[in-house]
């Protein structure tokens, strides 16, 4: 109201009309604006694909920085190149000269909007240009036609699965191979083993046998002679004989080797007895006395015990059956036990590599993408899948997802429907993990005159369509959204409560809504997910960063 005063005011002052004062205004803008500015390009009618270069010229000190334009803005035309600043000096001026290179691949006439050129402080703007793009013709009397290639079907590219497999099973074939080899494989008995199996008079044999291969008469060892010596005869006894007889006494051994006697309960002589006891008695002094008998006699009493085991091999009475039986158990469970540590050791180890490697993959990709990745989560298989690519909707939105999104049905009133032309595409729903609605609305006919709608009474009527789904505090936020093409829209954001399905709770959820609009048509990219869900977030980013619009046709 104020600016329409201060209009009429100076209209009735000078008395001059409305329109002569609004022209005399802005051509006192004009020069003051553009005196230091000027834009030109160099063809206004160029052909689909040719490039035009657009000059922006401007005069100034020494001492003033200029900022020209960067990025797409000559939307539009696209600039695929921008070219250094050519400086010129005039006395304490320059004259600086900066060149884009234009072009444009539809047909039409275009118009370059308004270049912001920032001079030190100060803000300029260029004049608008237009530009018509001719379509090339082409001489159909020279270039043959044909028909329309039939669909083919293309096949799907071979995917690396099969060497992940492959490699999967060359680690579990090597641990595998490795636990047998070192566990399971029935590996040659030592030499220790070989004696421990056999039967104890055979032991006891292959013990003497050994003895008498040894060097302690030679070197007068006596002490380590007699050791050996006793101890064949004692485990001998006290396999076959008495149980105790490595931890008794030479009097004690002898007692009971007496008791035994006399209870009947083994045949022994009492020659055999006796030399037995002797010899002992004499290794007791040999080890705690010091004594030294003669070798000669070192090698009598060897030979004693040889025939002495043998008398007493003699008189034992054969094994029963269940003896028999009992020693074939006792083998049995000996085999089982082993059986039993080798079943241990092996999950053991197996279990310690499925541990170690799930450490060193969380320590690498993190704990949760692991867990996630082995348990699996229905928003990282989105995310790792195999993404789709396609247009949806006339004029098309061109966009990359993981899955491809199906029509939907708009559901819209019939009295809206004969008017409008709605077309809808999505994945998911409100209740789910990830859901994603691409539609685009335009009018069945169009008028004389083109209106633009408003993209917030769209946020407004999708806003009442989530809460009538039963969504509850929706925070709002709003920016500016630009696509890797160009196109400038509305991009609506935040936070809000979803419900979840047959309950009455709520989980948390984020939303992402672009709309787009131009001469009479709605584009709009609609995206819900879950709060904590951090690979919905990336599925959503990579998303955002696919968008692209066709411009629609006139």
């Amino acid at each position: 109201m104020n600016h329409f005063r201060f209009t009429n005011n100076i209209t009735s002052r000078f008395g001059l009309p409305l329109t002569v004062v609004w022209s005399i205004f802005f051509g006192l803008f004009s020069l003051f604006s553009f005196g230091q500015v000027k834009s030109t390009i160099d063809s206004t009618s160029i052909k689909i694909g040719e490039q035009i270069t657009y000059h922006i010229q401007v005069e100034t000190d020494t001492t003033s920085l200029v900022v020209f334009p960067e990025g797409q803005t000559f939307t539009p035309l696209e600039m695929i190149e921008s070219y250094d600043v050519d400086t010129l000096k005039n006395n304490d001026r320059y004259s600086l000269i900066k060149k884009y290179g234009l072009t444009q691949f539809d047909s039409g006439s275009y118009t370059i909007p308004r270049q912001k050129i920032i001079i030190g402080d100060k803000t300029f703007f260029t004049d608008s240009l237009t530009v018509e793009v001719n379509n090339i013709a082409i001489d159909t009397t020279k270039q043959g036609l044909y028909d329309i290639k039939p669909i083919i079907d293309v096949k799907k590219p071979a995917s690396n699965w099969w060497k992940y497999a492959l490699l999967t099973l060359l680690i579990l074939g090597i641990v595998a191979f490795l636990l047998f080899w070192f566990i399971w494989r029935k590996k040659p008995l030592t030499e220790e083993e070989e004696i421990a199996l056999l039967p104890p008079y055979d032991r006891a044999k292959l013990a003497l046998k050994k003895l008498d291969e040894s060097h302690y008469l030679e070197h007068s060892e006596l002490k380590e002679y007699y050791s050996r010596l006793t101890g064949i005869i004692r485990t001998y006894l006290d396999e076959k004989v008495y149980d105790h007889s490595l931890e008794s006494t030479t009097d004690e051994l002898i007692s009971r080797l007496r008791i035994l006697k006399e209870g009947n309960q083994i045949d022994l002589s009492p020659e055999t007895i006796k030399n037995i006891e002797s010899i002992l008695k004499r290794a007791d002094l040999v080890k705690f006395a010091k004594s030294a008998p003669d070798i000669a006699l070192a090698e009598l009493d060897r030979n004693t015990i040889g025939t002495e085991i043998d008398h007493v091999k003699e008189v034992l009475p054969e094994p029963s059956e269940e003896e028999k039986l009992l020693d074939e158990q006792y083998r049995e469970e000996l085999e089982r036990k082993k059986t039993r540590k080798k079943i241990i050791l092996t999950a053991a180890i197996s279990v310690f590599l499925l541990i170690a490697t799930f450490v060193g993959f969380s320590i690498k990709y993190g704990f949760g993408y692991v867990k996630d990745t082995i348990i699996g989560h229905e928003s990282i298989e989105l995310l790792k899948g195999e993404w789709v690519t396609s247009e949806y909707g006339v004029p098309p939105i061109t966009i990359s997802t993981p899955r491809v999104l199906k029509r939907m049905d708009s559901n819209i009133p019939k009295q809206t429907a004969q008017k409008t032309q709605v077309s809808m595409f999505g994945y998911g729903s409100l209740i789910d993990d990830f859901s994603i609605v691409v539609s685009t609305s335009k009018p069945k006919e169009a008028g004389k005159e083109k209106e633009k709608i408003d993209p917030k009474l769209s946020v407004e009527q999708i806003f009442k369509i989530i809460e009538g789904s039963g969504a509850q505090n929706i925070v709002t936020k709003n920016d500016q959204f630009v696509t890797p093409n160009g196109a400038e829209g509305l991009k609506v954001y935040g936070t809000l409560d979803l419900p979840v399905l047959k309950s009455d709770k709520f989980k948390k959820g984020k939303y992402t809504i672009l709309i787009f609009t131009s001469e009479s048509v709605v584009q709009q990219v609609i995206l819900f997910w879950g709060d904590s869900d951090t690979y919905a977030d990336q599925i959503v980013e990579r998303i955002l960063n696919s968008v692209e619009l066709k411009k629609p046709e006139a």
